[in-house]
């Protein structure tokens, strides 16, 4: 038996092997890490289009009365302030104010959420919402496998996908979804959200392999003008470090709280209690964390890799490099790590500790990479 064997596969297993990409181990999943390579395949997004398997993604759903109660327990952003049709970023905390998990809320109605959840953390995040919601008016189903989740990303995706569906996609605003008629599938759920940094949208259809192939072709044939890639979890790292979006087990995880990771503007503590604010009401009483998630540029030549140390000019060890790669469109080696708040100010050099050797560094402000400004949809996180 292969190794892949005991790995959880998508629909999109067989084509992707068809396709030879190369597959890696992620989160307990056999995932394309590159087709025709990465820096092929992150800057077809940021110039053009990509497509991503996002099957491994999770997917929970609440309905009943209690739903939004119960939603707005378990996350700290403020779900009473979505209109049906709207998705916000959000999180589901711990009592102590670390991370379960980022998730994307997305309102269907006013008794009826869907929470998007990571991959690797499919079981934990579904056991902890319904041991939450236990004592709300609500029914908490797990539809993972019910779907193949494919994200269309870049400055074409909108050309590419209208080609495909009867919804008038420039009427979708960033971080709101409508349903319709997709590759000849009615009722798709089409979601303008992504986790790139770029313009895009997720559909969500039928998980079984026919469907889903026959949907992931004709996407590609619709970007072809567009010179569409197929991309890979290696370029999806990529881009969503140079936006500087978290990535569970990384700049999120259970010992990490919502200040040090700098995701308060989407905590709004002003809702009313939920699980983790009281402890983050106290973090704020004391004045912050006394550690931060800075970005760094690397000044010296060297590569700054995920769990590498820090340190300051004078030898001291003061934090550790939490994701780190070069960065294929703005043509720099970048990281995200943890340091302590007098180290976190823009412009202060620090030290990376590569293949032995310290490697001069310096705080910039994050994200490195935002997209260009054009006449679309504004965004309403």
């Amino acid at each position: 038996m292969s190794a892949s064997a005991t790995l959880r596969k998508t629909p999109l297993n067989d084509l992707h092997r068809r396709l030879g990409a190369k597959m890696v181990d992620f989160g307990g999943w056999d995932m394309p890490v590159e087709y025709l390579g990465l820096i092929a395949e992150h800057m077809a997004v940021r110039t053009g289009v990509g497509l991503f398997d996002v099957s491994h993604m999770g997917d929970i759903q609440f309905r009943g009365p209690g739903s939004l109660e119960a939603v707005q327990h378990i996350s700290m952003n403020d779900a009473a302030r979505l209109q049906a049709g709207q998705a916000q970023y959000s999180a589901m905390l711990y009592p102590g104010g670390t991370f379960v998990d980022d998730i994307i809320v997305h309102k269907f109605s006013d008794n009826d959420y869907l929470f998007v959840i990571n991959a690797g953390t499919r079981e934990k995040d579904y056991n902890w919402v319904r041991s939450q919601a236990r004592s709300f008016d609500c029914h908490v189903s797990d539809y993972s496998d019910y779907y193949t989740q494919l994200a269309i990303q870049g400055p074409r995706a909108q050309e590419t996908l209208q080609k495909l569906t009867t919804a008038d996609l420039s009427k979708i605003k960033v971080y709101w979804f409508t349903w319709g008629t997709v590759c000849g599938l009615p009722n798709t759920l089409i979601a303008r959200t992504g986790y790139t940094g770029e313009d895009g949208f997720e559909i969500y259809v039928p998980s079984d392999p026919a469907t889903s192939e026959r949907v992931w072709k004709e996407v590609i044939e619709a970007g072809r003008e567009f010179s569409i890639l197929p991309c890979g979890l290696g370029a999806r790292n990529t881009l969503r470090l140079e936006a500087a979006l978290s990535l569970y087990g990384h700049e999120i995880s259970e010992s990490i709280n919502v200040f040090e990771a700098g995701l308060d503007r989407f905590c709004r503590l002003d809702k009313g209690p939920f699980v983790g604010s009281e402890a983050l009401h106290k973090v704020r009483a004391v004045g912050g964390p006394e550690r931060k998630l800075a970005g760094l540029e690397v000044i010296e030549r060297g590569i700054a890799r995920d769990g590498y140390r820090v340190f300051d000019l004078s030898g001291n060890p003061i934090g550790a490099v939490t994701s780190g790669s070069p960065a294929p469109f703005l043509k720099k080696n970048i990281a995200l790590a943890y340091v302590p708040r007098a180290f976190a100010e823009s412009g202060t050099e620090v030290a990376v500790e590569i293949r032995g050797n310290p490697v001069k560094a310096k705080v910039v402000p994050i994200p490195f990479y935002r997209r260009p400004k054009k006449a679309s949809p504004a965004a309403s996180i």
